[in-house]
């Protein structure tokens, strides 16, 4: 199975990818958890120790492992160099383990926007590729609200897309981009699931203003999920309602899948 999961800022899109992430550790999978947000946050949502998120370097950050792969000098620009380097040993290099998850932090590109082409644009495809492509294992990725990180040869690895949004107009009008930057890329099988509802008012909203999406399943408002980033333990250890609620959505997207 292999997920991007994405959606507008604070929707709770690292809350269901850490929810995902221990649900099928604890079916005894292989997890390689990507965080591809901008700022890196999976890691304390899933109850990493602190030492081994700290110790975490985002892939894009890695100068010297840009140039030694690329040729090239990161946020240069024009030039030649490689364009398809080695990734392959990158994914078990670069992580933390813990609970049979392996995290893994991809960083962003600071300069040139999303169509540049610039070494660590390039290393990160490439990667993102690679894993989606060659690798055997439940793969997790926390998106920003976009595909930068995705791409036509890779939209087929893809099993689905899916889109978080609260009960309110400006983040379903955002997951309405999201799907429309998807389609763009070929991206095909795309679902949304409910975040921080709190009532039959919040899901009826929510399937009324779907933008042409399917609804997986709602994950229900919870102080349980402020009291557990506090406390730096996992939202699946510190609430049943979660893992319930994640059960339903796996079984769906199973189904999907077949």
């Amino acid at each position: 199975m292999k997920l991007a999961i994405t959606g507008k800022g604070g929707v709770g899109k690292t809350t269901l990818t850490s929810l995902l992430a221990h649900h099928y550790a604890s079916q005894n999978f292989k997890v390689l958890a990507i965080d591809a947000d901008p700022s890196p946050c999976l890691g304390a949502s899933l109850g990493f120790p602190r030492n081994l998120v700290e110790a975490l370097t985002p892939i894009a950050e890695m100068e010297e492992l840009i140039y030694e792969r690329t040729d090239a000098k990161p946020g240069t620009y024009g030039g030649y160099f490689k364009l398809n380097p080695r990734v392959d040993d990158i994914p078990d290099r670069f992580v933390a383990r813990h609970r049979g998850i392996a995290l893994l932090e991809l960083g962003s590109v600071e300069k040139g926007g999303s169509g540049c082409i610039c070494p660590e644009s390039v290393l990160l495809k490439q990667l993102v590729s690679h894993i989606l492509l060659r690798r055997d294992e439940v793969v997790l990725m926390d998106m920003y609200a976009g595909v930068e990180h995705l791409g036509r040869a890779t939209a087929d690895a893809v099993d689905a897309m899916v889109v978080v949004a609260e009960p309110t107009a400006r983040s379903l009008a955002t997951a309405a981009q999201i799907k429309s930057l998807a389609n763009d890329i070929g991206i095909k099988r795309l679902f949304l699931v409910g975040s921080k509802v709190q009532s039959d008012e919040d899901r009826t909203y929510i399937e009324s203003h779907s933008p042409d999406l399917a609804v997986l399943g709602f994950m229900p408002y919870t102080n349980k999920a402020q009291q557990a980033d506090r406390d730096g333990v996992a939202i699946y250890d510190a609430s049943d309602e979660m893992q319930e609620a994640v059960r339903g959505i796996v079984g769906k997207i199973e189904k999907v899948r077949v």
